[in-house]
C-alpha cells in the first residue's frame, strides 16, 4: 500500500465521471496518486490522515498569472488596460533581478495560500517597457541580463509551486541573436528546478505589442527549437481594437496556432477568429476578473465552449486582479455570463469548477500531471471545511464548494501529498519575503505616498 491514506473526505475528483463521492485517496512517497475509491478507506497503510468529512478538490490551476505582482495591489485602480501596463512599467523600471526573486516568491506562496498549485507564470520581461499609444507598441525604459528572468524561475522553485515559465522575445527592443539566447537562457535555467515543480517553458506571446508580422514567426521559431508552448494575450481590451483584431493574421501565417497555442483574454475576436481557433485546435484563456476591474469587456465563454475550444480561466495580476482567489474568479465569471445572457443555465457550478482546473490544465498542455483528483496525477489538492465558518446543511456538494465556499473555508493545500499551507500554521517564509519584497520595492522607488502594512 502507499505511504499515506487521506480518508473520510467528501471528494469532488473533477474527473468527468464522478461530480462527488463520500471516500478516500493513497498517495506514495512521490505524491502521486495511487488509489481513490468511495466507502472505507483500505487497510494496510503506513499513515492515515482522517479530513473530518471536509470537501477534497483538486488544487486550482491559474492558467495565466503574472506572480511577479504580488506587491502592486490596487495599482492604477481607475486604468484601463494600457494605462496600467505603463504604471507597472514604471513601477519596475528600478527593479533588480533580486528584487524580482522576492517579489515572485511572495506572488507564488499567495497563490499556494489561495488554493493555487499550479500556474502558467508570465515572467516579467527582462526589458520594462511602457506602452506607446502612437505606435501600438511597448517603448523599452530599461534592459536587464537574463538574470531578470532566472531569479523568478528561483523563486517560483523557492515557493514550492509548480509552474510552468512563459518567456517574451522582446525582439523589437533587442537584437534578435540577443533576444534568441536571452530565451535559451531560460530555458536552460528549467533544468536546475526540481522536475517535480517544473511544468514546462513557454513563450510570452507578444504580437498585440509588435509593429511587424516577424515577432510570430520568431515565436513559432522558439517553440520549434524548444519544443514548447505559447501563450498570447490577444483582443483583451477595446483599446485599439483594429490595430489588434488586424495581427490576428500575423499568427495564423506564421504556424504559431494549433494545440501547443493558447490565446490568453480573447475579448473581442472577430468570428473568422474564432473559426481558426476552433479549426486550429487552440486554447482560449479567461480572466473574469481582471477583465472586470480593467473595464476591458466580457469573454464569449459559453460560445466558444459550445464549439468545442479547450478554455481555461486564470487569476491574472495580483495588481489587476488584487486577489489571487480562485473561488472569487469562479463566481465573478458565472455571475457575469448568467446575467450577461439572462440565463441562469447558460453555465453550471461543475463547469466552473471544471474551468479552473482540469480546464486550465488542458489549456496549457499539463493535464497529464495535474488538474483533477485521478490515480497517476500528482496528490495536489485542497482541504476546505464548510464548518469553519459554517453553511449549513449541503444539498449539493459540488454547488456548495462553488457558489458558497472561499478562502475562509480553506483549511489545507496539499502538494504532492504534503501539506504546503495550513491555515492553523504560521508562514515565516511567506512574512520573509513580502517584507523583503516591499523593502526593495521601496528602495528602487517604485512606489510613493503609501502606508506599508505592518
Amino acid at each position: 500500500m502507499s505511504d499515506t491514506v487521506f480518508h473520510n473526505a467528501l471528494i469532488v475528483p473533477v474527473d468527468g465521471v464522478r461530480d462527488w463521492f463520500e471516500g478516500w485517496l493513497s498517495v506514495d512517497e512521490k505524491g502521486i496518486i495511487t488509489g481513490i475509491g468511495s466507502g472505507t478507506a483500505p487497510t494496510g497503510a503506513a499513515n492515515y490522515r482522517d479530513l473530518g468529512g471536509a470537501l477534497v478538490g483538486p488544487g486550482f490551476v491559474s492558467a495565466h498569472s503574472h506572480i511577479f505582482t504580488g506587491g502592486m495591489r490596487g495599482t492604477a485602480a481607475c486604468s484601463p488596460l494600457y494605462d496600467w501596463v505603463s504604471t507597472m512599467g514604471r513601477m519596475m523600471v528600478g527593479a533588480e533581478a533580486d528584487t524580482l526573486y522576492w517579489l515572485t516568491l511572495s506572488g507564488a506562496l499567495d497563490h499556494i495560500s489561495n488554493g493555487i498549485t499550479s500556474v502558467y507564470n508570465f515572467a516579467q520581461s527582462r526589458v520594462v517597457s511602457v506602452f506607446d499609444y502612437e505606435t501600438s507598441t511597448l517603448r523599452a525604459e530599461r534592459v536587464h541580463s537574463p538574470e531578470f528572468i532566472t531569479r523568478q524561475i528561483d523563486g517560483m522553485a523557492d515557493a514550492g509551486i509548480r509552474f510552468v515559465t512563459s518567456v517574451r522575445l522582446d525582439d523589437e527592443q533587442l537584437p534578435e541573436a540577443d533576444a534568441f539566447d536571452a530565451f535559451g537562457v531560460a530555458m536552460a535555467h528549467l533544468d536546475t528546478v526540481d522536475p517535480r515543480l517544473t511544468l514546462g517553458g513557454s513563450v510570452y506571446g507578444a504580437v498585440q505589442w509588435s509593429s511587424a508580422a516577424v515577432t510570430a514567426e520568431r515565436e513559432h521559431e522558439m517553440m520549434t527549437r524548444y519544443g514548447v508552448t505559447n501563450q498570447a494575450h490577444f483582443v483583451e481590451t477595446a483599446e485599439q481594437l483594429d490595430i489588434q483584431q488586424n495581427k490576428f493574421d500575423w499568427y495564423d501565417q506564421s504556424g504559431c496556432l494549433g494545440t501547443d497555442f493558447a490565446f490568453g483574454h480573447f475579448v473581442h475576436p472577430t468570428s473568422r477568429m474564432v473559426e481558426r481557433v476552433v479549426e486550429t485546435g487552440s486554447s482560449v484563456v479567461w480572466q473574469p476578473m481582471s477583465n472586470g476591474r480593467l473595464g476591458s469587456g466580457i469573454c464569449d465563454t459559453p460560445t466558444l465552449l459550445k464549439r468545442g475550444v479547450r478554455v481555461g480561466m486564470g487569476v491574472d495580476d495580483q495588481s489587476c486582479t488584487d486577489l489571487s482567489d480562485p473561488f472569487q474568479n469562479m463566481r465573478t465569471g458565472l455571475y457575469l455570463q448568467r446575467a450577461l445572457h439572462s440565463d441562469a443555465s447558460i453555465i453550471s457550478p461543475l463547469d466552473m469548477l471544471t474551468l479552473h482546473t482540469i480546464g486550465s490544465a488542458r489549456a496549457i498542455g499539463v493535464d497529464d500531471r495535474v488538474g483533477s483528483l485521478e490515480v497517476g496525477k500528482y496528490a495536489d489538492f485542497l482541504v476546505v471545511d464548510p464548518t469553519n465558518p459554517h453553511l449549513g446543511p449541503i444539498w449539493d456538494p459540488v454547488a456548495t464548494y462553488v457558489l458558497a465556499c472561499g478562502l475562509r473555508n480553506l483549511a489545507e493545500v496539499v502538494i504532492g501529498g504534503t501539506t504546503a499551507w495550513c491555515r492553523d500554521q504560521e508562514q515565516p517564509l511567506r512574512t520573509e519575503a513580502d517584507e523583503q519584497a516591499t523593502a526593495r520595492m521601496i528602495a528602487a522607488g517604485a512606489v510613493s505616498g503609501f502606508t506599508p502594512v505592518r
